[in-house]
This record gives structure tokens, C-alpha cells and sequence, in this order.
């Protein structure tokens, strides 16, 4: 949800006191949790990324896939893993987790990336740190994601500069 925060004040016990002015309808919710003991989580804003951002992704992805000779979705693998954004959990912690050396991580989920292999009790395991959705980045972590496709791209001779980017993609930038 989208919104504020109008003002901040001490109460004389010692609490604090948070005043939020909300971009949409709330009153639903507050008559749900009106009383309830809730979790706070206050974070900034950041835009969902553009239909125009993801159509320009995909498309460089198959650009590069055609131009390697690989799968669509090996290409996105790839990118998501060289350029994405490390999944975390809600305290800020890096996902993570570790599976015996002879399961194939792909079956499981696919954007991972290795980094240590360890052995317990004569049995060799292997740890991933885990990546996020291309769906679950905000413009940001996405913009970022592109210039990386878009460099990769470009390594491989292809035209990344079309007219109709450079005026979406200027625009998408402001909104970091």
C-alpha cells in the first residue's frame, strides 16, 4: 500500500505515535484489525515494474537466447543469477539453503547459484543462494536487471537502442 507519513510523536509513557496519510481505501482494513496486536513493516515506496519494462526484457532474452543457440529459459536463468536480486526474508536475511550433491536444483527452483559444497557425515551437499522472481522486482532491482541483459546484448552485437526504448527506458529511470 502506498502512502505517508504526516507526522511522529512521543506520548509521555514513552510510546510512539506514527501518523499515516494512505493513496487508497483503507476502511475496510482498519474495521478488520482495529483491534488486533499487529506486525509493523514501514518501507519505501518503489513503482511495480512497467509492462513495457518486462515486454523489452523479454525480448532481449530472446534475442540473446537466439543468438547463443540455448533455451529462452536458460537465458533468463542466466541473467536472473548475474543480475538479479538476492531473495531475503522479511528480517533482510539472504535465502538460502543446502541439498544433497545429487539432486538437480533446476527441479526445485530455478534461479539459484552455487556457491560452496559441503561435506556432513561422508555425504556431500551443495549450497544455493536463492534469487528473486523477475515478477517480484520493483522497478529498481528490474532496471538493474535489463542493463545487465542490455549489456549482454550488446556483447553479442545486438541492437539494444531501438527509438521506442529510449523514450520509455529514460522515463522508467526517473522512477528509481
Amino acid at each position: 500500500m502506498k502512502g505517508r507519513i504526516i507526522d511522529f510523536s512521543m506520548s509521555f509513557g514513552g510510546k510512539q505515535r506514527i501518523t499515516l496519510e494512505l493513496d487508497s481505501d483503507f476502511r475496510e482494513g482498519y474495521e478488520a484489525l482495529k483491534d488486533a496486536v499487529l506486525e509493523i513493516v514501514i518501507k519505501k515506496w518503489r513503482a511495480k515494474r512497467s509492462n513495457d519494462a518486462n515486454k523489452y526484457f523479454h525480448l532481449l532474452v530472446n534475442e540473446i537466447a537466439a543468438a547463443r543457440g540455448i533455451s529462452d529459459d536458460q537465458v533468463k536463468i542466466d541473467l536472473v543469477t548475474q543480475y538479479g536480486t538476492y531473495a531475503r526474508d522479511d528480517d533482510g536475511m539472504i535465502v538460502g539453503f543446502k541439498l544433497p550433491a545429487s539432486v538437480d536444483v533446476s527441479t526445485i527452483y530455478p534461479y539459484t547459484r552455487m556457491y560452496k559444497e559441503v561435506e556432513e557425515n561422508g555425504k556431500l551437499f551443495k549450497c544455493y543462494l536463492v534469487y528473486k522472481q523477475t515478477r517480484l522486482m520493483d522497478t529498481k532491482e528490474f532496471s538493474h536487471l535489463i542493463d545487465g541483459a542490455v549489456q549482454v546484448a550488446q556483447e553479442l552485437n545486438i541492437d539494444t537502442d531501438t527509438p521506442e526504448r529510449a523514450s520509455w527506458w529514460e522515463s522508467l529511470k526517473g522512477e528509481k
